[in-house]
């Protein structure tokens, strides 16, 4: 019986996400995104001072405590997150409300479509615009992955948030996914403190 568990926690659990669409990228493009992917720096959080990132991760972590049991898990997701939004010039709260409604934090997770991670990447993206050899369960990689390709839709969408993850999503013109992660970002991630 244990045994059966173990092998039930081990298999990849399904997400109710939607699936980012295909869209062939301009040479550019594609290059821009690659070289935002490859970096490798430190995460490092990004606040004026010790005091204000000390703040922001107490808070986020008390948020997240009881979707992520472990305490050391949730410090090393909330700096990641908070270190990949920044990096690719996104609320950290936005992010974190696309974690809860893309996977319920969950690393494993797995779409019907085929999207993974966290973050809930389409598998054609490693292909795209990074190696093969991406891993899309790898914490830092589906960030990575997955704030850069929001990032390039909002740029896509000229700033429009709804239209932006609504291709995210691969929803794009249907308002639930996006008012799902309005509510999150806007209710259960807001914060009001010192920012980065």
């Amino acid at each position: 019986m244990r045994a059966l568990a173990l092998l039930l926690l081990a298999l990849p659990l399904t997400a109710l996400a939607g699936a980012q669409q295909y869209e062939p990228l301009a040479a550019s493009v594609r290059a821009r995104l690659s070289a935002a992917i490859a970096d490798k720096a430190v995460p490092v959080l990004n606040f004026r001072s010790a005091a204000d990132a000390n703040r922001w991760l107490h808070t986020m972590e008390e948020r997240l405590a009881r979707r992520i049991p472990d305490r050391q898990q949730r410090l090393q997701l909330l700096r990641t997150v908070h270190y990949e939004a920044t990096r690719a010039g996104l609320d950290p709260q936005l992010v974190l409300g696309v974690l809860e409604i893309e996977s319920g934090f969950r690393k494993y997770a797995v779409s019907r479509a085929g999207a993974r991670g966290y973050m809930q990447v389409m598998p054609f993206w490693v292909t795209l615009i990074g190696r093969r050899t991406d891993n899309l369960f790898h914490l830092r990689t589906n960030l990575r992955y997955g704030c850069v390709i929001l990032r390039h839709y909002l740029d896509i969408e000229k700033g429009d948030y709804f239209r932006a993850l609504g291709r995210y999503n691969g929803s794009l013109g249907r308002a639930e996914y996006p008012n799902l992660v309005f509510g999150a970002w806007r209710g259960r991630w807001k914060y009001d403190g010192p920012t980065a």
